[in-house]
């Protein structure tokens, strides 16, 4: 996959995209957001977005949707986490949140640890993301709720972290992704992330206990 991004795209432009082919980030407009380009885990999870396709192909709509955002949620945190030296006790798990201007300054766009808790104000209004799947939402904006949903799966990543470290979490997470396929759901994802976990613990290329960890975290999430 050749690595192409586009910068200070269009004027005052406040947002990121992967068009399919290539990154494009814009500028903002120096109140609500500064520009794109400063934000690292941004740039990856745009990143993520090519990763997802050129492996799964996540459809963008509904919950493979939002598998498809939370692996991109995924990538970007890893990317910075590395980058910045942090392991899953120190980042703060947050996404964008160097991307906030002046209007919105200490809130960001996503909290990977705590859904729902990035951002209240009267600008954006509350962030909607649910920690569980009890509060997913069902609705038909966002492309059935691609950027909402994804908040749970990400809190079960982030549990999952916490317990066997971030790198270990992702080794599981990746070796999931290259085995789902398009219209992949919650559960199945969920399957095929437990499934790659075992898979790895008995090759010992992660923690042996990492499978009931996993377990664990989606459970807490209410997908297992």
């Amino acid at each position: 996959m050749n690595l192409i991004c586009n910068v200070h795209y269009g004027v005052k432009f406040n947002n990121a995209f992967w068009d399919g082919e290539q990154i494009t980030l814009g500028d903002g407009d120096s109140a609500r957001f500064a520009s794109f380009a400063k934000s690292l885990d941004v740039i990856a999870h745009e990143l993520g977005h090519g990763i997802v396709e050129n492996t799964a192909k996540l459809v963008y709509k509904g919950q493979s949707g939002a598998l498809n955002e939370h692996f991109a949620d995924v990538f970007g945190t890893v990317i910075t986490q590395l980058a910045e030296n942090q392991t899953a006790d120190t980042a703060d798990w947050l996404i964008g949140d160097e991307i906030m201007g002046p209007d919105l300054y200490g809130e960001a766009l996503r909290s990977m640890s705590e859904p729902g808790t990035a951002y209240d104000n009267s600008i954006l209004g509350k962030d909607p993301q649910p920690a569980h799947v009890k509060d997913m939402y069902t609705g038909t904006e966002d492309q059935g709720g691609v950027h909402i949903n994804s908040g749970i799966m990400n809190k079960a990543f982030y549990l999952t972290a916490i317990e066997i470290g971030t790198d270990e979490a992702a080794l599981i997470w990746y070796n999931a992704l290259q085995n789902l396929w398009p219209t992949a759901n919650f559960k199945e994802a969920v399957g095929e992330i437990v499934r790659a976990a075992r898979i790895l613990a008995k090759n010992k290329r992660v923690d042996k206990n990492a499978t009931q960890r996993v377990r664990t975290a989606f459970r807490e999430v209410g997908l297992f």
